[in-house]
Parts: C-alpha cells; sequence; structure tokens
C-alpha cells in the first residue's frame, strides 16, 4: 500500500497476499484507496481481487531456522498475521524478518518494507 497513487510514492506496508481489505472507493481507476489495519492508503489495482482467493501460508508449518554471519541461529523469515514481539523488519513479499543485522535483511523477500 502507498501513499499516493503512483509506483514512485513511499511504500507504507505491504499487506499479505489473500488478505481482505477495505475499499474506500469503487472506480475503474489503475490505483484503489483502500483501508488496512487502521492504515489509507492507495493499491494497485492488478494486486486486487473482488472473489475470495486461498493461499497457503506457513502458519502451521514448522518455523525454520538459519545461522547468521555471527554464529547466532535466528528464524528465517516467517508469515504472521501481525508483528511478533522479536520481528526487526516486515519484507516487501509480507514475511517478518528476525535478522540481528540490517546487511542482507529479506534480501530472499524481495527487500525490506518497512523497519520495526
Amino acid at each position: 500500500m502507498r501513499s499516493q497513487a503512483n509506483t514512485s510514492s513511499e511504500v507504507i506496508l505491504v499487506i499479505p497476499q489473500g488478505t481482505s481489505v477495505t475499499i474506500d472507493e469503487d472506480c475503474d481507476c489503475k490505483w484503489i484507496p483502500v483501508t488496512y489495519n487502521g492504515q489509507i492508503g492507495y493499491v494497485s489495482t492488478k494486486y486486487l481481487s473482488k472473489e475470495k482467493t486461498s493461499i497457503k501460508v506457513p502458519y502451521s508449518s514448522p518455523i525454520k531456522y538459519y545461522t547468521n554471519s555471527s554464529g547466532e541461529r535466528v528464524q528465517s523469515p516467517t508469515h504472521y498475521n501481525s508483528p511478533p514481539a522479536s520481528a526487526t523488519a516486515l519484507c516487501r513479499d509480507g514475511t517478518y524478518s528476525f535478522s540481528r543485522s540490517r546487511r542482507g535483511t529479506c534480501s530472499h523477500h524481495g527487500g525490506v518494507a518497512r523497519w520495526l
């Protein structure tokens, strides 16, 4: 979701795929104003659907871990409905990162959408 109806405006937040949003105005536009988690912004219509979508999100799968460059065991980016307490960033694909350094955070997940 962006602050204005164009691709060069600031990304406010990333809405996970398959999530319902409130459409503030129904039109034949390229960008639609929407409300999500109390935030109002614009989403390109190419990412919206009027039908319910079904995606599998790894909430029930075991949490995966990796060893970072400092030798620490860190949780891999994971989908959650809201930010977990130990998350450090929201990745552009909607996963939450638990990285302990900024370098490389969300590198396989589209980059960092927002630091927490």
